[in-house]
């Protein structure tokens, strides 16, 4: 009869568990673990951005006293900056694919607010719009480069891993 010992049948479990990530880590240049930390928190502050405009568009579409929103609306801000600043830092490219430029035409309608405050709602709706075509988009147009005037994505292995 050939038994085997707790432990090494321990040990083929482990090795088959470190054989799993150590794929998976190759395969994704993250383990698991980090993958999903990253990806939850990109997504948490996509929630939050997300927030802050709802928040903040009482002020836009109906007038609403500033101090009533002002604090949603620096919330859009800040966690807009954060993910822009992280979609740089997986990839240059995303600032001439459609989809960094396009968030840059949205910051110059956002800025028109002080040169044509009486079309706040019109252009809030376009900038929301907007988002929502380039985030649903499908990847031909958010990742066509305005430069190449052609789809371009990073070249395999080449961008860093931040999920989301």
């Amino acid at each position: 009869m050939n038994q085997s010992s707790p432990s090494s049948s321990t040990t083929r479990s482990s090795s088959k568990k470190h054989s799993k990530n150590a794929h998976q880590e190759e395969q994704f240049g993250m383990s698991e673990t980090r993958f999903w930390i990253q990806r939850l928190s990109k997504t948490a502050i996509r929630a939050m951005h997300i927030l802050g405009i709802s928040g903040s568009a009482g002020g836009f579409l109906y007038g609403v006293e500033q101090a009533l929103w002002l604090h949603w609306w620096v919330m859009a801000m800040v966690t807009g900056v954060i993910m822009t600043g992280l979609e740089i830092r997986q990839s240059r490219l995303w600032l001439i694919q459609l989809k960094g430029v396009l968030t840059f035409v949205k910051l110059a309608l956002l800025s028109s607010f002080f040169w044509l405050p009486q079309h706040k709602p019109e252009l809030f709706i376009v900038i929301l719009v907007m988002s929502v075509v380039i985030a649903h988009g499908p990847a031909g147009l958010r990742h066509y480069s305005i430069w190449h005037r052609r789809r371009i994505d990073e070249p395999k292995g080449k961008k860093r891993q931040i999920n989301g």
